[in-house]
């Protein structure tokens, strides 16, 4: 069973659950591409998102979408809005996170900052609401660069790790959540084969 968001005869997006895979990968048999091929046997992978990392997923449905999908994607023209809830009182409005990331080798998966090597990452943030109670804080964030895991390096980078995150944590923030609280929101592009503006949008599923 897929949860499909949005169809037509060039591309699909499908809501992933977290606990996932996006692909066929070692930890599991279980993914959402082969998901996917069950009821829509042309999809084919154009980008991925964490396996604890619920929401939007691409599928592209013909070689000349794929193609096109990979152009954009590879231009940085498609455009991602996550939801994440973090741990503590976030105090700005809005801004940005210019945290430059690097693949923490004897730790893999593991990312890291590293202001030597590190590729350029960037990331805007803004803050929706602060909840003093669970000392917490719901943000959007917008993905500007696309390197692995940036979003929950970036936010343990500024001292808010996302909540339920087993691998970037601070003060058992990753035991106040029984998952990764991120979910990708929305996508917007333009469609790579009617070339007509798009957006979709998968509401967040943490928040009751």
């Amino acid at each position: 069973m897929i949860d499909v968001i949005y169809q037509d005869e060039h591309l699909i997006a499908v809501n992933k659950p977290s606990g996932v895979l996006s692909v066929p990968g070692l930890v599991s048999d279980d993914n959402l591409l082969d998901r996917a091929l069950k009821y829509f046997p042309n999809s084919r992978t154009v980008h991925r998102l964490d396996m604890n990392t619920s929401g939007l997923l691409l599928f592209a449905q013909s070689y000349p979408a794929q193609k096109g999908l990979n152009q954009l994607f590879a231009r940085g023209a498609i455009k991602k809005r996550y939801k994440a809830l973090v741990a503590g009182i976030v105090q700005a409005d809005a801004g940005e996170m210019v945290l430059p990331l690097i693949a923490d080798w004897p730790n893999r998966p593991k990312q890291k900052i590293d202001w030597q090597v590190g590729k350029a990452s960037h990331t805007f943030f803004r803050t929706l609401k602060r909840c003093a109670q669970s000392d917490s804080t719901l943000l959007d964030l917008f993905p500007i660069t696309g390197r692995s895991h940036q979003l929950r390096v970036h936010c343990l980078g500024i001292g808010h790790p996302i909540l339920g995150d087993q691998l970037y944590h601070l003060n058992n923030s990753h035991l106040q959540k029984p998952r990764l609280m991120l979910h990708a929101e929305q996508i917007s592009l333009v469609h790579p084969i009617t070339a007509l503006p798009l957006s979709i949008h998968c509401p967040v599923d943490f928040l009751g």
